[in-house]
């Protein structure tokens, strides 16, 4: 059988997961819907690193598009070489599947890191600092600490729910680009997408 359905389902996956890694990443800047804090650079650092827009975002859609735009012909033969074609065609795969494990694994990392720090705040004295990080991440098991952040208001549950959205986002966008790397290779090695008894007209 051909992998060309199976790479079109995953990018056609991708590109709703790069959507959704894009919008979770604007909502960053703007914490209840207010853009002064952005002005005012009050927002946490890693908000700056741009790991939804960038690295699950817009990178992503590279990888997408290669998958989408794979056709059952490629897997027939060229050059009067049966297997050929199928053999480039999953060294494109690879290729762009690499680049979609580097663009989710950025996204995964700098939401990890933005996580365990913590979003930037002002606390009842009005000092504008990481509040939570020196808990090492433990107050996200804590939601008594949270009030600590005076504003901007619910800050806290602004920043964990994005931040988490964008580790669940690329975490699947990663696991998915490191299918169809295994698919790739298994299949360019093989060199057998098409079946013996199964033929196309190239």
């Amino acid at each position: 059988m051909c992998y060309s359905r199976c790479a079109r389902c995953i990018g056609h996956s991708l590109v709703w997961l790069a959507v959704l890694c894009i919008v979770a990443n604007v909502l960053l800047y703007f914490p209840n819907g207010e853009t002064k804090y952005a002005s005012e650079h009050h927002l946490s650092r890693f908000v700056w690193f741009f790991s939804g827009l960038l690295g699950g975002g817009l990178l992503m859609l590279l990888p997408a598009a290669v998958f989408v735009g794979l056709e059952e012909e490629d897997c027939c033969g060229c050059c009067g070489q049966d297997h050929c074609g199928k053999r480039c065609s999953m060294l494109s795969l690879v290729l762009a599947a690499l680049i979609g494990i580097a663009g989710s694994g950025y996204c995964v990392i700098v939401a990890a890191l933005g996580l365990a720090e913590g979003p930037l705040c002002a606390d009842a004295q009005g000092r504008w600092n990481y509040t939570f990080a020196d808990t090492e991440g433990a107050y996200l098991l804590d939601s008594s600490m949270w009030s600590r952040c005076q504003e901007p208001q619910h800050i806290v549950e602004w920043n964990v729910i994005l931040f988490s959205l964008l580790l669940a986002f690329g975490g699947i966008q990663f696991i998915l680009c490191l299918i169809q790397v295994s698919k790739g290779v298994f299949g360019g090695l093989c060199g057998c997408c098409c079946s013996r008894q199964q033929r196309y007209d190239c």
